[in-house]
């Protein structure tokens, strides 16, 4: 049976202040849902699953200590 380890990855507080001042500029209140580390037991496989910021319905996609973020998915790079 394959075990799929979760473990949450804390959000730099650094990005946070800053979209935090960000959005007091709009009147608006980001939800920040942290990312995580899925691992398979057992192998090298892992995923890491991005920090997901809400702003308005808008879902933006963000990795810690990178420059790029993703509106929607991965695909779409800003």
């Amino acid at each position: 049976m394959i075990n799929i380890v979760k473990k949450k990855i804390e959000f730099d507080d650094e990005l946070k202040k800053k979209i935090e001042f960000i959005c007091g500029f709009c009147n608006t209140t980001p939800t920040i849902i942290n990312g995580n580390i899925r691992k398979i037991d057992r192998t090298n496989l892992s995923y890491i699953e991005p920090h997901r910021i809400i702003i308005k319905g808008i879902t933006i996609l963000a990795f810690n200590y990178s420059k790029p973020i993703y509106l929607g998915n991965l695909s779409n790079k800003l």
